[in-house]
């Protein structure tokens, strides 16, 4: 592929969020490697837009962030399409509710796998290829990591996880890689269906009484990768929600 420009690969970007900063990314010159698990057609789609915007500028990989193997097979390819890897986004997730007492060794595989093993086995694999950049990791990371979320617990520890991943990557890749995260607040509405009650509660609690808009995350890794003296900082994008002595509710 012929195109030039800094190399990014961001997890999860098929939809939502993820493809919001893929997109962002992608416009201020980026080549994009959109990673998916079983969002295939979004994924492809999504590479498709970018490449009618710009020929050879943006390709798709699937992996299993849980399977070792697979986040191994991932940042070879990673690699391999351009030569070269400037930005990590760790930004795919498993999330659904884990009530204390239904926990199964199941939910424990696919929230810490996708949530903290992926992103550590990969950090690990790519730096040498990020550090050959001078490049960045940008870990997405939770609002709720410090204000619980109620019948969630396997989540959050492997979010709280990640934060700490964060700062311990930050201290031992530098100088050469910088490592950030993002606390993303409600910036989309569940992919599940709410009540409209459930909706006012969730918008009561937020001090800007809105939701925020994927937008608002891709603007913030846009900072954090070209904010060249900050490192091992957790910014969280949540209206002011993380303030909020009800925000757990």
């Amino acid at each position: 592929m012929t195109d030039s420009g800094p190399v990014a690969l961001i997890t999860g970007a098929a939809k939502r969020i993820g493809a919001a900063m893929a997109t962002r990314l992608h416009s201020e010159g980026f080549r994009v490697i959109i990673h998916y698990g079983h969002s295939k057609d979004d994924a492809h789609t999504l590479a498709q837009k970018l490449n009618d915007i710009r020929p050879e500028s943006a390709t798709c990989l699937q992996a299993n962030l849980c399977d070792s193997e697979d986040v191994k097979a991932l940042s070879e390819k990673a690699v391999n399409v351009w030569g070269q890897l400037d930005v990590l986004v760790n930004n795919a997730s498993s999330f659904y509710p884990t009530p204390i007492g239904s926990i199964s060794e199941e939910d424990w595989l696919s929230l810490v796998g996708s949530n903290v093993k992926g992103p550590l086995f990969l950090s690990q694999a790519l730096a040498p290829a990020l550090r050959k950049a001078k490049g960045c990791i940008v870990n997405m990371v939770d609002m709720h990591i410090d204000r619980p979320l109620p019948k969630h617990s396997v989540y959050l520890l492997a979010k709280s996880g990640l934060a700490s991943l964060t700062q311990s990557l930050a201290i031992d890749l530098a100088p050469d890689i910088r490592v950030n995260g993002i606390g993303p607040g409600a910036i989309l509405w569940p992919e599940r269906e709410m009540e409209d009650d459930e909706k006012d509660k969730l918008l009561s609690s937020i001090p800007l009484g809105e939701l925020g808009k994927p937008e608002d995350i891709a603007k913030t890794l846009s900072f954090l990768i070209s904010a060249s003296y900050v490192t091992g900082q957790i910014i969280f994008v949540d209206g002011g929600r993380s303030l909020y002595t009800g925000a757990s509710a």
